[in-house]
């Protein structure tokens, strides 16, 4: 009886759906068309909002067709030329003939409020979107052979991209492509600093790349020790402070605090080691307070989910993208995270989905994602100069990192090999290269950059903070003490008690 009964209400459930009729606004869109045949520069404020498929009656679809084509060919749109348009097209007589153009003119008086109108018409649009989505998840749900992490995955893409306005994403003429081209040109001639991109805060390294491209995926790979995470901290600092580039950091190997210790010990100068153990003098308390205000406030967004799927990153990264305007999505490192929902049937083919959902994902934000990745043993065993530098050959766990990724880049230490100096005599202490391996849209190169270990951070071989290789040293105490006193508050202000905030005490590893 129960069950017989759950069968009853569930029919009774359905067939009231069913007598539902979906949202519309029929006499809005009779009122839209009319104000399109009555004013010939009404197409413009509304031409970007709607298309035909907006529309919930097809004749009215058919109608908008006919004027759009009109007015994306500059032609005049009035009764007369829409009816010829639709004849043209064969479809006068499905619309109602031409005495159902003459009666639309009637439904209003000027395009006053054409916007308004159009708006509700669209919102209608994406109610019975809503509704199909809805249906075709509920049915899915019901489905025991669908994993439910791909079904959430499905679901959250398909709003997203119904919320963007970009449900049914076509194959389009190259004209408005070319055209968007052309405007992205113009707008990198305006840029003071000619690039076309997201910049690295790397002058050498920006030369060669234009900056990071939007869209692109980004491979940052090297031999453990190499100061791969030392790298994307370097940059995100430039690229945040320097640039007001804001920044997402998904470190699935280090806390939070730690990636922040990091960057402070890179932005104060201070030795690691008494950053690590809080044992600074006075004068150093007061360049750390200073010096860090600039971290404050910077537009950097840490998180450090240990294990971060597919999914999740994708989730996390929509909501950034909306809530913050992300323009660079930074992950360390790639081979950390997982496919959860994906059904992989090996970890090369696990991570093969992974480097190809972080390009989908890059292409979806339109924003880079720069990744950074292990590399093989392969390096370890080969001997001379040129065979300890990275090969594509030596990316770790998938030949499809390679494939999927627009840029390759290795970074390499010859110093930590022992090797320094190059083949020309040129010392190598404290050079980092950066080798472009891969480049999908410009060339390859070897960018050198100048490294200090003891801070974990990379700068341009001639930053002015270098001299003859090395930094310039630090005034004596007495010194500094007395230009931070100037530069703070004049000296009068008690030192905050820094032993006691928390993470300053964290080891930070090199």
């Amino acid at each position: 009886m129960a069950d017989r009964k759950y069968t009853s209400n569930k029919k009774t459930e359905i067939n009231s759906e069913m007598g539902k009729i979906p949202p519309q606004a029929v006499e809005l869109e009779e009122a839209v068309l009319g104000a399109l045949l009555l004013e010939k520069d009404a197409f413009t404020n509304i031409g970007e909002l709607m298309k035909p498929e907006h529309f919930y009656k097809e004749v009215h679809q058919h109608i908008y067709k006919a004027i759009a084509n009109l007015a994306q060919k500059d032609h005049p749109v009035d009764m007369l030329t829409v009816t010829q348009e639709l004849k043209k097209i064969g479809k006068l007589d499905e619309v109602g003939g031409a005495f159902y153009i003459t009666q639309l003119t009637s439904r209003v008086a000027s395009a006053a409020h054409i916007q308004h109108h159009a708006r509700i018409i669209w919102q209608k649009f994406l109610q019975r979107e809503m509704i199909q989505i809805s249906s075709d998840l509920q049915t899915k749900a019901y489905d025991d052979s669908i994993d439910v992490d791909d079904l959430l995955d499905e679901a959250e893409n398909t709003f997203f991209l119904l919320s963007q306005g970009n449900m049914k994403k076509e194959a389009v003429q190259i004209n408005p492509v070319i055209q968007d081209a052309i405007d992205r040109i113009k707008e990198s001639a305006k840029r003071a600093d000619g690039l076309s991109g997201v910049p690295s805060g790397f002058g050498a390294l920006d030369k060669i790349t234009s900056g990071w491209q939007g869209s692109s995926l980004i491979i940052i790979a090297a031999r453990p020790a190499m100061g791969k995470t030392a790298f994307i901290l370097s940059m995100t600092r430039q690229m945040a402070l320097v640039h007001k580039v804001p920044v997402a950091i998904f470190s699935l190997e280090m806390s939070n605090v730690e990636l922040v210790n990091r960057l402070i010990i890179s932005e104060t100068e201070l030795p690691s080691d008494k950053i690590k153990k809080g044992n600074l003098e006075p004068y150093e308390w007061e360049q750390l307070d200073h010096k860090i205000q600039n971290l404050i406030d910077a537009p950097i967004y840490v998180d450090d989910t240990a294990g971060l799927s597919v999914f999740e990153l994708r989730a996390k990264c929509r909501r950034l993208s909306k809530q913050y305007g992300i323009k660079m999505i930074i992950i360390d490192y790639l081979q950390l995270m997982n496919a959860n929902g994906m059904n992989p049937g090996s970890r090369e083919q696990e991570v093969s989905l992974i480097s190809r959902s972080l390009k989908g994902l890059a292409k979806e934000l339109d924003v880079p994602i720069m990744a950074l990745s292990q590399l093989n043993r392969g390096v370890e065993s080969r001997t001379g100069i040129e065979g300890k530098r990275p090969q594509l050959s030596d990316l770790r766990e998938s030949g499809a990192i390679e494939q999927d990724a627009d840029m390759v880049c290795f970074i390499h230490r010859p110093e930590y090999y022992r090797i320094t100096e190059d083949e020309q005599g040129n010392s190598l202490l404290g050079i980092a290269e950066i080798i472009i391996a891969k480049h999908r849209s410009g060339p390859t190169a070897d960018v050198r950059l100048r490294f200090r270990q003891e801070l974990a951070r990379f700068q341009d071989l001639e930053d002015t903070s270098f001299d003859d290789g090395g930094f310039v040293p630090m005034p004596s105490a007495p010194v500094l003490q007395s230009k931070m006193n100037n530069l703070v508050d004049g000296g009068g202000r008690a030192l905050p008690n820094f032993p006691d905030s928390p993470g300053f005490n964290n080891d930070v590893p090199f």
